[in-house]
């Protein structure tokens, strides 16, 4: 992950390391990553990260060496082949341009990296080398609510900054923006079966994943190994937590003492999906509870229940696959 290779590349650095830091800026064709990917080497040669499949990542850290000696920044373009391609998994070759940096004077890195542990979005804007000597003007970060520039620059960030989309700008393609969002949350609550499924499915694709439920003797390591439990109340855990458009909620426990004040915090908020398990019969009597609270019928709404898509299944992890697939659809289609 780039919040990972970033990171490092701030250990390194803070350990009196020399850093230099590769970002993939422009693809045409397959390409094994996607633009924004970061990789990082020390100027003895130790990296992290990755810009393609390995097919280009020898001669990108020889030019980070070379960048971390002389301080220029420096734009390669790499034609990746066929044969090359099929070597990393891809049908077929592309193009891949990448641009690398010394970090000797990175000190927008902490400022970075402090911005996505707090969760929020935000964007580095750099200035892209020319003909490999490259141009001395040093990278800015870029808060999602504090975007500056020119105006129709200052819309395009505030765009890409939205959907999380790296790339040279239309509004000015002498700079490169790299869009860091934060990685999507789901917090469940109840410890049930359902949720046993759940939980490893939702890593694989990549959410974080919070268990929530007071009751230890189900929230417990032994049933959940690895997972992160919090044995608050429901509402008071969503409170500390505050979940945001890059949050899902679903409340699991079928219990209203536990889902129903999760539910209210959650709909107070910007939550990109919440979910409640119930058939069509408690679910209704779910709203009426939920409306006798104050909520209306826009914000109730957004409850998806009976939670999941509609595949058939009946098994726990059927019903977790039914779940999965009712995020990543909200995540991506509904708000696109």
């Amino acid at each position: 992950m780039n919040e990972d290779t970033l990171t490092q590349a701030l250990a390194w650095r803070k350990a009196g390391r020399h850093v230099a830091l590769a970002t993939v800026i422009q693809t045409w064709g397959s390409s094994p990553r996607p633009v924004g990917s970061h990789l990082a080497v020390t100027a003895d040669g130790e990296f992290t990260g990755s810009v393609s499949g390995g097919c280009i990542e020898g001669e990108v850290i020889r030019a980070a060496r070379q960048c971390m000696a002389d301080g220029h920044p420096r734009q390669l373009s790499f034609g990746v082949s066929n044969e090359q391609a099929w070597e990393v998994g891809l049908a077929c070759g592309g193009q891949v341009v990448v641009q690398v940096m010394s970090l000797a004077t990175a000190d927008w890195l902490e400022t970075l990296l402090a911005q996505r542990a707090a969760r929020q979005p935000v964007g580095l804007l750099m200035p892209l080398a020319d003909d490999g000597n490259g141009a001395d003007a040093k990278p800015v970060v870029v808060p999602a609510s504090a975007a500056t520039g020119p105006e129709p620059e200052q819309q395009e960030v505030q765009q890409r900054l939205k959907h999380s989309q790296s790339g040279i700008l239309d509004s000015n393609n002498a700079c490169f923006l790299s869009v860091y969002t934060p990685p999507p949350r789901l917090l469940i609550i109840g410890a049930v079966h359902i949720a046993q499924a759940l939980i490893p499915m939702a890593e694989t694709v990549g959410f974080e994943v919070i268990l929530i439920d007071p009751r230890r003797g189900f929230a417990s390591a032994e049933r959940f190994p690895g997972v992160t439990l919090s044995h608050d109340w429901p509402d008071e855990a969503l409170e500390a937590l505050q979940p945001d458009a890059a949050t899902a909620v679903v409340t699991l426990s079928h219990d209203p003492k536990l889902d129903d004040p999760a539910l209210q915090v959650a709909l107070a908020g910007p939550a990109f999906y919440i979910g409640s398990l119930g058939s069509r019969r408690t679910h209704a009597r779910r709203l009426e509870r939920l409306h006798e609270e104050g909520f209306d019928q826009a914000a109730l709404a957004r409850i998806h229940a009976p939670i999941g898509l509609d595949l058939g299944g009946r098994l726990p992890a059927e019903i977790a696959v039914a779940i999965l697939a009712e995020l990543v659809q909200a995540r991506y289609l509904e708000a696109a």
